[in-house]
């Protein structure tokens, strides 16, 4: 079950990269080598990320400690209405240029701030740290690279959805966190 959680909050934090590779793929011609540079640096920021997040929570460990399910809750509720929010504001016209190197890594960074909040509930996951990590950036890997194709056979459009159902999974995620902290006693 832990696993299925892991894999879910992978799901919903890669659909910020997903939905901008749809929008890279919508906006300009679709190459292997942009699909894979962009699977690339949006992989290692959501795998880096999460991990920053977590060293936060351990600093400040007695804190997250005793309220882990009440953080877990509020800071995924958050995020997943954060993004539920801009893929509904999101202007499905609005193209992204090719994005260079720095722009790239800009980016990537940017769509995977939410990873980083999200680390800091890892811990309630009960899965070792580092293998977290690396679900979630190759997860997001995996998404994004297709992402950039899918965005060329159908437009920007989808992003806006993808962002939605993504912050959905994060919300239910919260609540699943905090319910089962709740069954057994926290």
């Amino acid at each position: 079950m832990m696993m299925i959680s892991l894999v879910l909050l992978s799901l919903g934090l890669a659909m910020d990269a997903f939905a901008a590779a749809v929008a890279q793929g919508a906006s300009s011609r679709p190459s292997r080598a942009k699909a894979l540079r962009m699977s690339i640096a949006f992989g290692l920021a959501q795998a880096i990320m999460p991990l920053l997040g977590w060293a936060l929570g351990i600093a400040f460990a007695s804190v997250v400690e005793t309220a882990a399910h009440w953080i877990a809750l509020i800071l995924l509720s958050g995020l997943g209405l954060r993004m539920i929010k801009e893929g509904l504001d999101r202007d499905p016209e609005e193209a992204m240029k090719e994005l260079a190197i720095w722009p790239l890594l800009i980016v990537s960074i940017a769509t995977s701030i939410d990873a980083a909040v999200a680390g800091i509930t890892l811990p309630s996951f009960g899965t070792p740290i580092v293998l977290a990590c690396v679900v979630i950036g190759l997860t997001t890997s995996a998404l994004t690279y297709p992402g950039v194709y899918l965005g060329a056979l159908v437009g920007a459009r989808i992003g806006k959805w993808a962002e939605v159902l993504g912050g959905l999974i994060l919300i239910g995620l919260g609540v699943k966190i905090f319910i089962a902290n709740q069954a057994f006693g926290g």
